[in-house]
């Protein structure tokens, strides 16, 4: 099997470049490319010609514009990223007659109650980002091909900058910190991201039937309080350089930290579906933050 995958350098496509081996060869780009082929979303016609040339069985997307706040911004440039390159994809996949893997996002709900949204759920994002993943879902469901979108939040891994290490370095420097605890989600790795696929697509290529929408996070919930008493408590108990104690990390609601992107308040998403359908169990969220931790900082 020829597998493209675009978005290889961020975190999920990162661990997609291990996940993905098992499977075929797999042809990895980001928005640098490679020679004769294009990866930059901002050229959505370029990567088409990237499909066409590789010819690939199977079409994974990790890449995005994921930086919520600032899309708010640039509008335009998150409906590129977000959803007309996708579309593209989608498009290039039908004719090819190639699968295509996509991730997707809580934030295509408005984040109301508190039970976990399933798939069916009705959507109501209240982001440029939100609105802009969401047309990427209806671009690729519409176009025909065959496709597995997976919907995830409160993304991290041990490459590169995320929310632990933000608050390990700020636990460094201060003896109080004031973190948000009306936000309610799973913390999920890119790791855990990238063996679904990887498991779910072999599995959807076998039964076709089983293509579609699916939620991929970990099991539990917490509050960015409680993730970032989690990681507090870890560090201490290892004796990293942690100056504010569990108890000096204080709750403030959404409201005391103004953003430009509004965020939903319940990020809940029900991942019976995922289960049932391929037979998969997901992991606590606390065993992915704790194995991230200790790859990060060991």
């Amino acid at each position: 099997m020829k597998i493209l995958l675009l978005g290889k350098s961020g975190q999920v496509g990162w661990e997609l470049q291990r996940a993905l081996g098992v499977l075929g060869e797999v042809v990895a780009l980001d928005h640098e490319g490679a020679p004769g082929l294009c990866g930059d979303f901002r050229e959505p016609e370029g990567v088409a010609a990237a499909v066409r040339s590789v010819r690939p069985d199977l079409i994974v997307n990790a890449a995005a514009h994921t930086a919520v706040d600032k899309a708010e911004s640039e509008p335009a440039l998150a409906q590129l990223l977000n959803a007309t390159t996708p579309g593209v994809l989608a498009r290039e996949a039908a004719a090819l007659g190639a699968w295509l893997v996509h991730y997707s996002t809580d934030y295509v709900f408005d984040g109301s109650g508190q039970a976990p949204r399933d798939e069916d759920a009705p959507t109501a994002p209240l982001s440029v980002y939100g609105r802009t993943k969401l047309e990427g879902e209806h671009a690729i469901r519409t176009s025909g091909c065959r496709h597995l979108i997976l919907r995830t939040s409160w993304v991290y891994a041990a490459r590169g900058g995320n929310f632990a290490r933000t608050m390990l370095r700020l636990a460094a420097e201060r003896e109080r910190l004031t973190v948000i605890d009306d936000q309610i989600g799973a913390p999920t790795g890119a790791d855990f991201l990238a063996d679904v696929a990887t498991h779910a697509v072999r599995a959807a290529m076998a039964n076709p039937a089983l293509a579609g929408t699916y939620h991929a996070v970990a099991a539990g919930e917490t509050s960015w309080h409680g993730y970032a008493r989690l990681v507090i408590e870890w560090a201490r108990a290892r004796g990293l350089p942690v100056k504010v104690a569990p108890e000096a990390v204080l709750p403030i609601a959404t409201s005391d930290y103004p953003t430009p992107a509004q965020r939903p308040l319940n990020s809940r998403l029900d991942t019976r579906k995922l289960q049932q359908s391929f037979g998969l169990r997901t992991p606590p969220w606390q065993q992915g933050v704790e194995r991230m931790l200790s790859e990060a900082f060991a």
